[in-house]
């Protein structure tokens, strides 16, 4: 399916969120001049994923963290980005936890002395 022409004088920009289960991504046609609150409004985001709360929205464009209040451009791709889970520390110091306790060689080497590393002698 081929992608019409833009209308004489509007940007085209792209709205991405990517929930836990699905993805929603679309091509949207803005005025010049129109900010991330406005592409958001026009892709229908929020209609489509309702537990996003408009206010506390923290989007960005190309990974690049930005304010909804950001100018678009040519050919932008508007991300909206989720809240962390976890604390990123808090989830390696699981996962490490976890490994030394499986028992397995892959787990030694986070414990003292563990693993195949053999002390040097001066």
């Amino acid at each position: 399916m081929a992608i019409p022409d833009p209308v004489p004088g509007s940007i085209r920009a792209m709205v991405c969120y990517a929930a836990p289960d699905r993805i929603f991504l679309k091509e949207i046609e803005l005025p010049p001049g129109a900010t991330i609150d406005a592409a958001i409004a026009a892709s229908g985001v929020l209609q489509a994923h309702p537990e996003l709360d408009a206010d506390a929205l923290r989007t960005g464009i190309f990974s690049k963290p930005r304010p909804t209040d950001t100018v678009v451009r040519q050919g932008d791709r508007i991300e909206i980005y989720r809240p962390l889970v976890a604390d990123p520390k808090t989830a390696r110091r699981r996962r490490v936890q976890k490994a030394r306790e499986s028992g397995t060689r892959e787990g030694q080497k986070w414990m003292r002395g563990g693993g195949d590393a053999q002390a040097v002698e001066s």
